[in-house]
C-alpha cells in the first residue's frame, strides 16, 4: 500500500529507495512511474490488482483501441493522440525529482504499441530532456515462439529509434525465458507471469545499486560508460544466476565461483544467441547478497583463463564488477528459490548480430 512497515524508522528524505519512490505528505510512497497502453485490458489488471493502492490513478494511462500489431498505428495515428498526455505526466514526475538521472523504458518490440509508441516516446524524450540517459529493457520476438505474424516488421521499424535514441538497450527474448522456466524451474507451461518475474529479477539486480548501498556500487551512467564502446553498439545481452527452484536450491552449494561460471553458460542467457560464436566487447557483473571482493576477484580470474570467453582485440579485457550487500528478494509464492547471493551479467558481445540476422531473415521471408 506504499506505507513503510512500522518497525522501520524513516530516515531523512535522502534514503536510497527515494530514487524510485516519492514520499507524499501522509508518508505514502508512490513509485515514480507511468504505465502506458493503447488499450485498457492490461492496465485494468493493475487498476484492480494487488498493488492498486500503490499507484496514482493518473500514472496508469490507457487508450480506447490498440495498435493492432501495427507499428504505424502505434507511432503515427493512435499513438500520436496519447503521447502529449503521456509526456505531461512524465513532466510532472520529472519536476518532482531533485536530480533527474534518466529514464528506464520497458517495452516489447513485437507488437504495435511496444514498437510504435515506444519509438515515438523515445524520440520525444530526446527532444524534451536532451542528454538525459535513456535505458531500455526490450523484449525481442523469439525464433520459435511467436504471437503475431508481423513481429519482424515491427522490430525492424523500431530498431531505428532504439539505435538513435536509447543509450543502452538491455535485451531479452521470450523463447529464452520459456526455456529457462522449463529447464531450470520445472514449469511445464510457463505463463506470462512466470516470464515477467524472471525479467523482474534481472532488472532488480541491475537497479539494486541505485536502491541500496554497497561496497562497489555501480551507477547507471557507469554502465553506459563501461558497456558501450561506440554509441550505436549499445545492445546488451543479459544473464542471471542462480535461476533455481526452491526444491533444487536446498541441495546445492551456490558459491560465488559457481554462480559466476553459470552466468557465462548459454543456458543462463535471456537471449537466444550463442556467445561462444562471438567475441565480448565489455562485460559487467552485478553481485548481490553475501559476496566479498576477494571471491569475486578469484572467480573473475578463473573466467579469464578460459579460452571460450574471448574479447575483441581492440578492447581491453575488462570485467566491471559491482557488489551490493542486499540479498536478492523473491516474490512470495513465486518460482525462484530464496538464495543468499546472485549475479546479474550484462555483456556487449558481437554474438548479438545473430538476433538481428534472424529477424532480418524473417523480414525477407514475408
Amino acid at each position: 500500500d506504499g506505507q513503510m512497515p512500522s518497525d522501520k524508522t524513516i530516515g531523512g528524505g535522502d534514503d536510497a529507495f527515494n530514487t524510485f519512490f516519492s514520499e507524499t505528505g501522509s508518508g505514502k510512497h508512490v513509485p515514480r512511474t507511468v504505465f502506458i497502453d493503447l488499450e485498457p485490458t492490461v492496465i485494468d489488471e493493475v487498476r484492480t490488482g494487488t498493488y492498486r493502492q500503490l499507484y496514482h490513478p493518473e500514472q496508469l494511462i490507457s487508450g480506447k483501441e490498440d495498435a493492432a500489431n501495427n507499428y504505424a498505428r502505434g507511432h503515427y495515428t493512435v499513438g500520436k493522440e496519447i503521447i502529449d498526455l503521456v509526456l505531461d505526466r512524465i513532466r510532472k514526475l520529472a519536476d518532482n525529482c531533485t536530480g533527474l538521472q534518466g529514464f528506464l523504458v520497458f517495452n516489447a518490440v513485437g507488437g504495435g504499441t511496444g514498437s510504435g509508441l515506444s519509438s515515438l516516446l523515445l524520440e520525444r524524450l530526446s527532444v524534451d530532456y536532451g542528454r538525459k540517459s535513456k535505458l531500455t529493457f526490450t523484449i525481442y520476438p523469439s525464433p520459435q515462439v511467436s504471437t503475431a505474424v508481423v513481429e519482424p516488421y515491427n522490430t525492424v521499424l523500431s530498431t531505428h529509434s532504439l539505435l538513435e535514441h536509447s543509450d543502452v538497450s538491455f535485451t531479452v527474448d521470450n523463447e529464452a525465458l520459456y526455456d529457462i522456466c522449463r529447464r531450470n524451474l520445472d514449469i511445464e507451461r510457463p505463463t506470462y507471469t512466470n516470464l515477467n518475474r524472471l525479467v523482474a529479477q534481472i532488472i532488480s539486480g541491475l537497479t539494486a545499486s541505485l536502491r541500496f548501498d554497497g561496497a562497489l556500487n555501480v551507477d547507471l551512467t557507469e554502465f553506459q560508460t563501461n558497456l558501450v564502446p561506440y554509441p550505436r553498439i549499445h545492445f546488451v545481452l543479459s544473464s542471471f544466476a542462480p535461476i533455481i527452484s526452491a526444491e533444487k536450491a536446498y541441495h546445492e552449494q551456490l558459491s560465488v565461483a559457481e554462480i559466476t561460471n553459470s552466468v557465462f553458460e548459454p543456458a543462463s542467457q535471456l537471449v537466444k544467441v550463442d556467445p561462444r560464436h562471438g567475441k565480448y566487447m565489455a562485460c559487467c557483473m552485478m553481485y548481490r547478497g553475501d559476496v566479498v571482493p576477494k571471491d569475486v576477484n578469484a572467480a573473475v580470474a578463473t573466467i579469464k583463463t578460459k579460452r571460450t570467453i574471448q574479447f575483441v582485440d581492440w578492447c581491453p579485457t575488462g570485467f566491471k564488477c559491482g557488489i551490493n550487500y542486499q540479498p536478492p528478494t523473491v516474490v512470495p509464492g513465486g518460482d525462484l528459490a530464496k538464495v543468499m547471493r546472485a549475479v546479474t551479467m550484462e555483456a556487449n558481445s558481437t554474438a548479438f548480430a545473430e538476433l538481428y540476422s534472424r529477424i532480418d531473415h524473417k523480414f525477407d521471408l514475408m
